[in-house]
C-alpha cells in the first residue's frame, strides 16, 4: 500500500452534513470550524509584494538577504531568539512555503523516510503531524510528556501555543523535551504559529536560552505570517534553530525546487520588520475572544487551556458530534475535537477568525 492510501480521511469533508444544517439558519452560517484569516493583509505586505513583482528569475530556497536579517530581528526582539549567524554559509533560518508543507514534509526533508522508526506528536494535536509521519512511511506515537524508552523514535512534534486547544507548554516542561531529545539523539521540533497569541500566559519559544541554553542543538522551531500577518495566501513561514538540521532541510529543498515566490520574499522581510500589523491585528483577535468566550459559558460549555492562540477548546462532557449538531442547529459550524486525535472526542474547537459581524451573530444565537 502506497503512503497516498494510508493517509486519513480529509477530516474536514465530514462535517458536510453539519454545514448543510448550519446553511439552514436564516440568518446565515457562522462558520468557525476552519482557522482561516478574514481580515484584510496589511498595507504593509501588500506594498512589498506589488513592488517585488518584477520578479522575472527563480528565487532562493535560502531566502533573500533582507528576509533572512529581518526575520533573525524578529525572532530577537519578537521572541528574545537569538539564531546563529543568519547571513552565514550554515544556514540558521530559511523560508517556507506556509508552515502546512513544512509540517507535512519534514521527516522526509530530514531523511526520515524508510527508517521504520516513530514520531511522536501530541495527544491532541494538528492532523498534519501524523499526516507527515505516514507520507513518510513512519509509525505515530501520542505522549505530552517524554517517554521512559527512546528506542526507535526518530523526531518529536510540540505545538505551544497548542493547535487545537490553545495550551501553552511551561519552561519547565519545554525543558524537559529538550534534555530528553539531546539525551537520545532526536531532534525535537517546536511547531510555534501563534506564538504572538498569547492571551493569559506569555508562550515561550524552544529556542530561548532560557529553555534551549547556550545553542540550538537538535532544535528546530516553525513560524508563520498566516495569522499573526493574516497572510494566509501568501503562503510565508519560517524554519530556525539548530544550523545542522536546518541545512539538512534546505538542501533537500532546494534539489525539490521547493521555493518561496520572490515577491513573497519581499513582502516577509516586510512583515518581520513590522511590530504595529502584528498587534494591531492581535487587538481584533483579544475583542473577538473574549465575546465569543463569555457567550460560549453562557451557553452552558466549559473553555479548556485556550489561554493561546486562535481557538476555544470548548466541552459539554458529551461526544463532540453531539455537540458539534447543537451548534448546527444554530447556524454556527465548529470543528469536532475528534479530528485532533482520540482524546479529544468530547470536545469542539471554535475559530476566531470571522469577522466582527459574524462573531457577534455567534454571540447572539449562543444567548438563545
Amino acid at each position: 500500500m502506497g503512503p497516498s492510501r494510508a493517509l486519513p480521511d480529509f477530516p474536514w469533508d465530514s462535517l458536510a452534513g453539519a454545514r448543510s444544517r448550519a446553511a439552514r439558519h436564516p440568518g446565515g452560517v457562522v462558520d468557525l470550524s476552519i482557522g482561516t484569516p478574514v481580515d484584510d493583509t496589511p498595507d504593509v505586505l501588500r506594498e512589498a509584494l506589488a513592488d517585488a513583482a518584477d520578479a522575472p528569475g527563480y528565487p532562493t530556497a535560502l531566502g533573500t538577504a533582507a528576509l533572512r536579517t529581518a526575520a533573525a530581528g524578529w525572532l530577537l526582539r519578537r521572541l528574545g531568539v537569538q539564531v546563529a549567524d543568519p547571513l552565514g554559509a550554515h544556514p540558521s533560518l530559511i523560508p517556507t512555503v506556509g508552515s502546512k508543507e513544512l509540517v507535512a514534509l519534514l521527516p522526509t526533508l530530514l531523511g526520515l523516510q524508510g527508517s521504520a522508526s516513530t514520531v511522536l506528536v501530541p495527544e491532541v494535536a494538528y492532523p498534519t503531524y501524523e499526516v507527515g509521519a505516514v507520507l513518510a512511511g513512519l509509525a505515530v506515537r501520542r505522549a505530552d510528556t517524554p517517554p521512559a524508552e527512546a528506542a526507535g523514535i526518530s523526531l518529536v512534534w510540540l505545538n505551544s501555543p497548542g493547535n487545537p486547544h490553545g495550551r501553552v507548554l511551561t519552561d519547565g516542561q519545554l525543558r524537559a523535551w529538550v534534555a530528553w531529545g539531546r539525551a537520545h539523539g532526536v531532534p525535537v521540533v517546536a511547531d510555534e504559529c501563534y506564538i504572538t497569541l498569547g492571551w493569559d500566559v506569555a508562550p515561550r519559544s524552544i529556542l530561548h536560552p532560557a529553555v534551549a541554553g547556550e545553542d540550538h542543538t537538535g532544535l528546530l522551531a516553525v513560524h508563520s505570517l498566516s495569522k499573526q500577518s493574516t497572510a494566509a495566501g501568501y503562503r510565508g513561514g519560517l524554519l530556525a534553530g539548530d544550523p545542522v538540521l536546518v541545512r539538512r532541510v534546505w538542501e533537500v529543498r532546494r534539489h525539490l525546487g521547493l521555493l518561496v515566490p520572490g515577491p513573497v520574499q519581499a513582502a516577509m522581510a516586510a512583515a518581520f520588520g513590522d511590530d504595529a500589523h502584528v498587534d494591531a491585528q492581535r487587538e481584533r483577535y483579544r475583542s473577538r475572544r473574549e465575546r465569543l468566550a463569555a457567550a460560549v459559558r453562557t451557553a452552558g460549555m466549559r473553555i479548556d487551556h485556550s489561554e493561546a492562540g486562535l481557538y476555544l477548546w470548548a466541552t459539554r462532557d458529551e461526544d463532540c458530534w453531539v455537540t458539534i449538531d447543537r451548534l448546527a442547529a444554530l447556524g454556527i459550524v465548529a470543528a469536532p475535537g475528534s479530528f485532533y486525535g482520540p482524546a479529544g472526542a468530547r470536545h469542539v474547537r471554535l475559530a476566531l477568525t470571522a469577522t466582527d459581524e459574524r462573531i457577534d451573530a455567534a454571540v447572539e444565537r449562543l444567548a438563545s
